[in-house]
């Protein structure tokens, strides 16, 4: 079973969800007492390690984090949405917690 180490969060300032993203890793960072760290624009590691569409390009933001193993997992990679189309931080950090604690447990 593998701790948490910390989260990174790969973001854009510019981007719409940004301040939602930052906002959300924020609390998983405080909920976890682990330290976030945010990087600016790195597709570099989201293509290595995040979610990519069809032709390999990573998009922003992404929520990863890295476990005590060196490993990076996927913790939210796109908002979860509510029935209506709306953002959901519910859902959103619910589909976070079960990530980690997957990742965690494995």
């Amino acid at each position: 079973m593998a701790g948490l180490k910390k989260l990174i969060l790969v973001t854009a300032d510019h981007h719409p969800l940004h301040k939602y993203f930052k906002e959300l890793a924020e609390e998983l960072s405080r909920k976890y007492s682990v330290p976030l760290e945010v990087r600016m624009e790195d597709y570099l590691f989201l293509i290595e390690h995040g979610d990519t569409d069809e032709y390999g390009m990573a998009w922003v933001p992404q929520l990863l984090a890295e476990l005590e193993t060196g490993a990076i997992v996927k913790v939210l990679t796109k908002p979860m949405l509510d029935s209506m189309g709306n953002i959901s931080k519910e859902n959103d950090l619910r589909t976070s917690i079960e990530n980690i604690e997957r990742a965690v447990k494995s």
